[in-house]
């Protein structure tokens, strides 16, 4: 018996480039799979649950970050969260800005919200948050309402169920914040008067 180890055949740089590309599938290809999975891709939109529990509490997705001076949006396609510009005013967002999944409004938006917190919350997460009021606000001639939140899971926040009981300065800080930050841009922002609670329920489930 013969027991001399053959040699591996060697390939050359032409043979072996084949052959890693048969052993490898192309990203496009492992991407495409995963989506038609569902394993590993979710729009943040249309397949995250809203989560309406006690007290009005649902999932929010944060697109902005407090203290942010970028403006980040969803991308409706890929469900990614893209930069749409730098601010042009010298003023930053008072508290996490984002969305409330499986909503849409006159604009063909999912419903705005503000979330007040104590910390800043990164761009592409969700957490609980309870509607507290609404802000009525025209963006160019258009209805652009923004839904007063806060994080249910913040201990400084959490037991506010009416926007009322926020202090007055706190109320203003918003109100100017969005008065302002398109100002610089030639562009025209009314904020009416803050509305209740109910009102801010009923907005949710108008918009569900």
């Amino acid at each position: 018996m013969n027991n001399e180890k053959r040699p591996t055949p060697r390939l050359n740089a032409s043979e072996n480039m084949n052959y890693e590309k048969r052993q490898t599938p192309q990203l496009n290809e492992r991407i495409l799979s995963s989506l038609s999975r569902r394993s590993v891709a979710a729009h943040p939109w249309h397949d995250l649950e809203i989560g309406i529990s006690a007290y009005y509490t649902h999932w929010k997705v944060v697109e902005i970050s407090k203290g942010s001076k970028v403006k980040y949006e969803l991308d409706k396609k890929t469900g990614m969260i893209k930069v749409d510009r730098v601010l042009y005013s010298s003023v930053v967002y008072p508290h996490n800005y984002g969305f409330i999944p499986r909503t849409l409004c006159e604009d063909n938006d999912p419903l705005d919200v503000l979330i007040l917190m104590q910390e800043p919350v990164l761009p592409g997460c969700f957490l609980r948050a309870r509607a507290i009021g609404l802000m009525p606000m025209i963006d160019q001639g258009e209805k652009d309402d923004k839904i007063i939140a806060v994080c249910a899971d913040d201990p400084e926040y959490r037991h506010y169920t009416d926007i009322r009981e926020l202090a007055p300065h706190r109320l203003q800080e918003i109100r100017r914040f969005f008065e302002d930050y398109k100002k610089n841009e030639n562009k025209e922002v009314a904020v009416n008067e803050f509305l209740p609670a109910t009102t801010a329920h009923d907005a949710v489930q108008h918009a569900m």
